[in-house]
Formats: C-alpha cells, structure tokens, sequence
C-alpha cells in the first residue's frame, strides 16, 4: 500500500487548522487505496495553533508536529518540512484553506499516471486585480529573462514524488527559491 504524507506549513492559523484537518480526512477518505500521515510545520505561531496542534496530534496518530523556535520565514521552513516527508508522495498545502484539500484525489491520479510532480495554479486570486496583474506581469518577466520556464501562479501547492523529495534534498541551498527548483529540475509535471 502506498503511503501518502501531507505537509502543512503554519502560522498563526488558529482559526483553519481544525477545518483543514477535517477536510484532509474527508480528502483521504477518497483514497481507501493509500494511508498517510499529516506534518504540520509551525513557524513560532503565537495565538495558540500550537496548542491545537498538539491537541490534534494526540487525538490522532496521523499528524506529526514540528514546532520551529522562531519564525523561519515562508520559503525555509516548508521547505524543512516537505524534506521531513516520508511518503511516497508528499503533497505541500497551506494551511489557510487557500489551497483546497477537495484536489487531492485529483493530485494522486495524475501521480499515478505518471507525473512525478502535480501541481497546483491559482487560475484567479482573490487579491485586487491590479495586484493579480501585477504578479502576472512579474511572472512574465521572469520567464522573458530566464532559461528556466517557470510555473506561472504556482505557489508551492503540489504533490511531489519520493524521487523529486530525495532530489531536493541533495541541494545544499540554505534559502531555495523552491518554485524556480521545481521548474528546474526538470521532472514530468502536470
């Protein structure tokens, strides 16, 4: 049986971690075929998702806690997490229920067909639309001036193979630009 991690970067989400791990099992409910565990990374939250945290993980055998001593920022401290993932497969989501747990079957077929990388790409945002230009723009830039082609509105949602995972962490890059990583190496991508 194939088995699935799930890692949800956190901070300061005391109002959406509960939901979130609710909708994660119905997620996985979907998937009777695969077991998994959930990691959640918490980046020194200080209105109380720890604590929630720590009561989740002791209801539930599933989810492993990590707690950072300060806050390490939004791009090094998921990107520990996701290297901590031991499953087949990790799939990386926020934890502010931007990123839908619903798609996870959805990233799993499509692993299962072959991608080594599944990913997740806002189509709309809701940020004002001249901020949503905005980032367009940048993206646009970016891919004009790069050799890489760069995933545009990608924003690290995704479901990574165990070979991408065991990949990342022969990088020795103490601050990774992850989404230009993911363009780079160059695995199938859906």
């Amino acid at each position: 049986m194939k088995h699935i991690t799930i890692l949800t970067p956190c901070y300061n989400e005391a109002e959406n971690v509960e939901e979130l791990h609710t909708q994660i099992q119905q997620a996985m409910t979907r998937c009777p075929a695969y077991t998994y565990d959930h990691i959640y990374i918490d980046n020194s939250s200080t209105d109380g998702t720890v604590e929630i945290l720590r009561r989740l993980a002791a209801q539930d055998a599933t989810i492993r806690v990590i707690l950072n001593t300060r806050n390490f920022g939004h791009i090094r401290s998921p990107y520990h997490g996701l290297l901590q993932g031991e499953g087949d497969a990790v799939i990386c989501m926020a934890s502010d229920l931007q990123d839908p747990p619903a798609l996870i079957p959805q990233f799993i077929q499509r692993w299962e067909e072959g991608y080594k990388v599944v990913l997740g790409v806002k189509s709309s945002s809701q940020e004002t639309p001249l901020f949503y230009f905005l980032r367009t723009a940048y993206y646009r830039i970016l891919h004009s001036l790069s050799d890489v082609d760069l995933i545009e509105h990608f924003t690290g949602f995704g479901l990574y193979d165990r070979s991408v995972i065991q990949t990342l962490r022969q990088i020795r890059d103490p601050y990774p630009y992850f989404r230009g990583l993911i363009a780079e190496l160059g695995y199938k991508k859906a």
